[in-house]
């Protein structure tokens, strides 16, 4: 019979094996071997054994160590984590400046702007900075001088006079640019190969632009996972409202996708799909003839459990590249050097075509008449995620999401629709208690729970407050479909604008010039009341608004102060009762959603220097 032995598995460094060993030797061998002595042949096997032991406890920890986020050290692990966690990890960081472009154009008729002289940048145009050759910074989108809106104004100065009229006016624009530059590089496809993965070895990769297959006209769309083959799209908008929208949001089904994936090595991945010839990626609505239609695994049906993007087994996840001709672009740049400083970005790109809006006249378009600048130095350019970066922005990633659960979720996720699918200036969210017709007045929830009113409103091209276009309204719904949960249900409607004035008298102290003074409480009070601090149903504080004027210097006291509405003709169609909505020193905003606005602060704020 097999005698049994004391076998320990607690040891983990080279003296602890070696220990054990020769105790082992000792206590089951004690006639076959007695020699421990360093030199001894004996102990070189013991000791060879034991150095054995210790390398492979320390893989066997580093390597657990390694699947943990907050130990690892592997850059390639770290990335994979990253990845796993929802964070993309960067290989470089971008540089942000803003550029102002001027423009003097002529004076057209009624002494009006001749808005066929302005410029068209078009997308992707690049501007170079004096200080370092070799940083260019791109603006992605198209910049039409002559337009203008509360996103993106253009800003009109009369620069010459003939005969007491305009001859010439300087039109500016101030748009975002970042440090980057676009290549290009081609990769050609024969046979159909699944998850085709493509590397693109460069530095600094910011990431892709675009994918095009120059032999079949086909165009490939990045997605942030394969098995998402629908991806948001822009469509311009020919309506009435194209001023306030310009584009309008559309969702388009793409099954020619990729994703990208970024290396330690800082090299960046490209993959496509599994589809060939013989699967294709169409969609299949789900039945009890199909659902797990390609199941083999003998496991009935009713008890698998399955994946909702991928019910039938069948679908490949974005068709693979065949015969094709891939030309991809990608974006550069960024790092520490980008970081350039103010009126040093002052030239345009000589392979940028530079055209105006109405086409034939470009007399205003050369050096002395177009000009570029950037009045605060570029900032944000740095080098590659670090050790630590990686863990901390993996870890605040877990904690994101891509769906609406909270009112604050639903709040932010509607003010990020970008500018070019209309300004959507003010948001509030709540439960939508007025969805139901037969409630009683004593009750205040609806009988759906989960219903949601968002009331929106908008911004003017001067910067004032007014009602969403039904485009906005409509891009605004496609957008948040893709993030609601499914349970959810959420009306749009325009919240209310309610104009006011102030009124305020002041005592000013000795020695003190009072117009200084009232010009100083008047600023203060355009600053409180700048419109963008404000947001829909916050109640006014008097009290703050006097603590605000008691604090300028020469202020001895303010003896009067007053909050009055203002409605009809150029302001807001709502009258509202100020004095009745007043309690406890705070004006009280309405029942339905609304937002107290001073529209014009150079008119609607008086004051007064008055004497005990």
């Amino acid at each position: 019979m097999a005698e049994d032995r004391d076998l320990k598995y607690t040891n983990k460094s080279f003296s602890d094996f070696r220990s054990q060993l020769v105790e082992y030797t000792k206590n089951y061998f004690p006639d076959t071997y007695n020699d421990f002595s360093p030199a001894s042949p004996g102990m070189m096997f013991i000791e060879m054994a034991s150095y054995v032991g210790d390398v492979l406890s320390y893989y066997q920890d580093n390597q657990l160590q390694e699947t943990y986020l907050t130990y690892a050290k592997d850059p390639k692990n770290l990335y994979s984590l990253a990845y796993m966690m929802g964070y993309k990890p960067k290989t470089t960081g971008v540089s942000e400046a803003t550029i102002q472009i001027s423009q003097v154009i002529d004076a057209g008729a009624n002494y009006q702007p001749n808005w066929d002289q302005a410029a068209i940048l078009p997308a992707n145009t690049t501007f170079n900075a004096s200080t370092n050759s070799s940083t260019d910074f791109m603006v992605d989108r198209k910049v039409d001088m002559s337009f203008s809106s509360s996103y993106d104004p253009t800003e009109v100065i009369v620069y010459n006079l003939a005969g007491g009229n305009p001859s010439e006016y300087l039109i500016r624009k101030d748009v975002k640019a970042i440090s980057a530059t676009t290549e290009t590089i081609t990769h050609t496809v024969t046979t159909a190969e699944k998850f085709k993965t493509i590397t693109i070895q460069d530095s600094n990769i910011i990431g892709i632009q675009s994918i095009v297959d120059t032999s079949n006209n086909k165009t490939w769309y990045e997605v942030p996972f394969l098995g998402q083959d629908t991806m948001f799209v822009d469509e311009s908008n020919n309506g009435n409202d194209l001023t306030t929208s310009p584009y309008l949001l559309k969702l388009k089904k793409v099954p020619r996708r990729f994703v990208s994936r970024f290396l330690s090595s800082g090299f960046l991945q490209v993959q496509f799909g599994a589809g060939t010839n013989s699967s294709d990626d169409s969609e299949i609505l789900p039945d009890p003839s199909n659902v797990g239609a390609g199941l083999n695994e003998g496991i009935e049906r009713r008890d698998y459990a399955y994946d909702p993007s991928n019910f039938t087994y069948s679908k490949s996840y974005g068709i693979a590249p065949s015969n094709a001709t891939l030309e991809i672009t990608y974006l550069k740049g960024g790092g520490i050097k980008s970081n350039v400083a103010a009126n040093t970005i002052n030239t345009v790109d000589g392979g940028a075509t530079i055209t105006s809006v109405g086409g034939s006249d470009t007399s205003k378009l050369g050096s002395s008449f177009l000009t570029f600048t950037n009045s605060k130095p570029a900032t944000g350019g740095r080098g590659a995620d670090t050790v630590d970066m990686l863990r901390e922005n993996s870890l605040r990633a877990f904690n994101e999401q891509s769906r609406t659960v909270t009112l604050q979720d639903y709040t932010v996720r509607a003010l990020s629709l970008p500018s070019k699918y209309g300004s959507v200036g003010k948001v509030y969210v709540t439960q939508d208690i007025l969805t139901n017709s037969n409630r009683a007045v004593e009750v205040l929830t609806d009988n759906n729970p989960l219903a949601l009113a968002m009331y929106v409103l908008s911004y003017d091209g001067q910067g004032k407050l007014t009602t969403a276009s039904t485009s906005i309204k409509q891009n605004l719904k496609t957008y948040l479909s893709q993030f609601m949960i499914i349970t959810d249900a959420l009306d749009i409607k325009d919240a209310f604008v309610v104009n006011i004035g102030v009124n305020f008298d002041i005592i000013v102290r000795p020695n003190y010039s009072s117009r200084d003074v009232l010009l100083q409480c008047s600023n203060k009070l355009k600053e409180l009341f700048d419109i963008k601090k404000w947001s829909i149903n916050q109640p006014i504080n008097l009290s703050k608004i006097s603590s605000v004027l008691d604090r300028v210097k020469g202020v001895e006291t303010v003896q009067k102060l007053e909050v009055v509405n203002k409605a009809g003709g150029v302001y807001a169609q709502y009258a509202y009762d100020v004095k009745g909505a007043t309690k406890n020193n705070i004006v009280f905003p309405s029942y339905d959603p609304s937002i107290f606005e001073v529209k014009y602060p150079d008119l609607d704020i008086k004051g007064r220097v008055t004497v005990m």
